[in-house]
């Protein structure tokens, strides 16, 4: 009976170290997602992530370790999807839009100033995880909200533990089309995290190749509050792997089957056993 329980529990120990492995399901709101009702309040460069107003704008979000608290304590973290919502208070065009999504982990949890002019300044960017263009219908969600959603299932992002995660979105207009007003992002009540770069004719990715860059210029919101969002991601769980079993009666050289019965290897029929503390399948 003693081999029986210690060949099962080695078997649990198994069973263990794999589910160890399963990927579990975890979201984040930064800010009240579900239930958002604060729309931006500023010029109209201060929203993030986009304004479909212009037909060039860029912006960075900084998801600091606070905002980001309950992914801390979680192993293998990838961020998968990325959502935001907005309130369409009156356009019935279609917006179309380039948009290159950049994803990067960072120690800085505030953007920097550049000493010599004291100018904010945009953090280099790389890493480049989505590059699409998108219709956005906004007659089907005309005065009703709608969402704009990053979604990185293809691409997922591995984000350490007590790491920013630096968001850098770019959206152009075909042709240098800009858009309507009337439409606008939810805001968090999470300040100056976010900056953002509007423009009817050059692309932020064309600022950031130029020598202004990373300095603002006109046209730039510096102290822009994070939107509303909700980060969907990915992790393991805490337990801890068990890479090798082991039991004294089970480590004798010859073979148990689930029953805790002994056979030698000269005879064994097909099935699963325990040698030397390992399972063995036999077909």
């Amino acid at each position: 009976m003693k081999k029986v329980y210690m060949i099962l529990a080695a078997l649990a120990a198994m069973t263990m170290t794999a589910q160890a492995q399963d990927a579990l399901q975890g979201s984040i709101q930064v800010g009240d997602y579900d239930n958002a009702s604060e729309l931006y309040n500023g010029s109209y460069f201060d929203m993030a992530p986009t304004n479909f107003y212009l037909a060039h704008t860029g912006s960075q979000m900084l998801y600091t370790p606070t905002e980001l608290a309950d992914m801390q304590d979680k192993n293998n973290v990838q961020v998968n999807k990325l959502s935001f919502k907005f309130l369409n208070e009156g356009i019935f065009d279609d917006m179309v839009r380039d948009i290159k999504v950049y994803l990067q982990a960072i120690d800085e949890t505030t953007f920097p100033v550049n000493p010599d002019n004291n100018k904010k300044q945009f953090f280099a960017f790389d890493n480049l995880v989505l590059d699409y263009e998108e219709t956005f219908p906004m007659l089907d969600y005309y005065y009703e909200d709608g969402e704009l959603v990053f979604d990185l299932a293809n691409a997922p992002f591995s984000l350490p533990a007590g790491k920013t995660l630096l968001v850098t979105a770019v959206f152009d207009a075909p042709d240098d089309d800009n858009g309507e007003t009337g439409c606008a992002f939810y805001v968090s009540d999470v300040r100056a995290q976010a900056m953002t770069y509007t423009d009817n004719t050059v692309s932020f990715i064309d600022y950031a190749t130029s020598e202004t860059f990373p300095d603002v210029t006109t046209g730039t919101g510096t102290s822009v509050y994070l939107p509303v969002t909700k980060i969907d991601y990915t992790y393991t769980d805490n337990v801890t792997a068990i890479d090798e079993v082991k039991a004294a009666t089970a480590t004798d050289g010859a073979y148990y089957n689930l029953m805790g019965q002994r056979f030698s290897q000269a005879n064994l029929p097909a099935g699963i056993y325990i040698h030397n503390g390992k399972k063995v399948v036999i077909r």
